[in-house]
C-alpha cells in the first residue's frame, strides 16, 4: 500500500509540473517577455488579440496577477522592474501604459474601460456573445480612455483605477483608494474619491 502512495503521489507531481510546463508556455506566447521578466504561477495572461505586441512585458518585471487585453482593442505595456501583485488585474480595451520600477500591490484594479454599454440591451447582446463566441473584436458605445502610471508609483492594496487617468512619477496611492482623477508626481493620495494627503520624496 505504501508503494502505491508513493507512486501515485510521483505521478501526481510529475503531472503537476507539465501542465505548469505548459501553462507557462502559452502565457509566453500570449505576451512579449523581456530579458529576465517572470511570470509566478498566480499569473494570468489573457491576451483575446491575435498579436503578441498587444502585451509588453519590459526587462526584470515580475507578474502574479492577471493582464487582459480584450478582443476589440487594448495594450497593456509594463517598464522594467515592475511588480504587479497577486490578485491585481489589469484590463485594457485602450492603452494601459505602465513605466519602469512600479510597485503594484494585491488587489488592485486597474481598468481603462467601462466593460460594458450604458445600454441594458446591449449589454443583454454583449454578454450572450462573450458566453457563445468568446470577446467580440468589435464593440460599440463602451467607453475607454488610456492610463498611465509613470515610473516609481507605487499602488497600494485594493486600490482601484480607473479610466483616463495618469499618475504621475514618483506618486503613491494609498490601500484601497479609488483613483478617478490624475494624480501629480509625489503626491501621496487615499480615500474614495482620491485626495491628496501628503507628499512623498524624489
Amino acid at each position: 500500500m505504501k508503494t502505491f502512495f508513493k507512486l501515485a503521489h510521483k505521478f501526481f507531481c510529475t503531472f503537476s509540473r507539465l501542465v505548469e510546463k505548459a501553462e507557462l508556455l502559452h502565457k509566453k506566447e500570449s505576451c512579449l517577455l523581456g530579458e529576465g521578466a517572470h511570470l509566478h504561477p498566480s499569473s494570468r495572461v489573457e491576451n483575446n488579440q491575435a498579436k503578441r505586441e498587444a502585451i509588453v512585458i519590459a526587462a526584470r518585471s515580475q507578474i502574479l496577477g492577471q493582464l487582459l487585453v480584450l478582443g476589440h482593442g487594448g495594450i497593456i505595456k509594463i517598464g522594467e522592474s515592475c511588480f504587479v501583485g497577486e490578485h491585481s488585474r489589469i484590463w485594457s480595451a485602450d492603452s494601459i501604459a505602465i513605466g519602469d520600477r512600479v510597485l503594484i500591490s494585491h488587489n488592485v484594479n486597474i481598468h481603462d474601460h467601462n466593460a460594458h454599454s450604458l445600454s441594458a440591451e446591449k449589454r443583454r447582446l454583449h454578454i450572450i456573445e462573450i458566453f457563445s463566441k468568446g470577446h467580440p473584436v468589435h464593440l460599440e458605445d463602451v467607453a475607454s480612455a488610456p492610463i498611465v502610471i509613470e515610473d516609481d508609483a507605487w499602488i497600494g492594496f485594493n486600490s482601484t483605477i480607473l479610466k483616463g487617468v495618469r499618475i504621475g512619477r514618483g506618486a503613491i496611492v494609498g490601500a484601497a483608494t479609488v483613483v478617478t482623477k490624475d494624480v501629480p508626481a509625489y503626491a501621496i493620495v487615499a480615500g474614495n474619491p482620491a485626495k491628496t494627503i501628503g507628499h512623498a520624496e524624489p
